[in-house]
């Protein structure tokens, strides 16, 4: 298995700039097994929402695309808890999609409840409470 970055996936995901997302695209459809640490996934759906201007549910979508990928391997929290924060991210209006994998990451490693500031967090399925 070999580890793939933020710049990698996003380049692969917006086929910008060219050349960069042809190798992108080369290593990602590839026959390699990819370790996606799951702080890419954070990473990535902040820059597509933030610097490309894709709405949120077009990232949710893109996102699982990419989970779902045989030769993807999601580093840090099983992938069907991901893939069903992200489905709970996209049914929630105005739910960023850092909060789901927050809540999800939390309640694979059984950090219950989970602490925050965050009066909404409790949608993505999990018990919170404040500090």
């Amino acid at each position: 298995m070999i580890g793939v970055d933020t710049s990698v996936v996003v380049r692969y995901l917006v086929g910008t700039p060219e050349a960069e997302a042809r190798r992108a695209t080369k290593l990602i459809d590839g026959p390699e097994q990819l370790g996606l640490p799951l702080v890419v996934l954070v990473e990535a759906a902040h820059v597509l929402r933030t610097q490309y201007g894709i709405a949120r549910a077009d990232v949710v979508e893109t996102l699982i695309e990419l989970l779902t990928r045989e030769n993807v391997v999601l580093l840090g929290l099983p992938k069907a808890d991901a893939l069903e924060a992200l489905v709970r991210a996209r049914s929630l209006p105005g739910s960023p999609i850092p909060d789901a994998l927050i809540a999800a990451t939390a309640r694979s490693a059984g950090a219950i409840p989970l602490y925050t500031f965050d009066e909404d967090l409790h949608r993505h399925g999990i018990p919170v409470a404040a500090p």
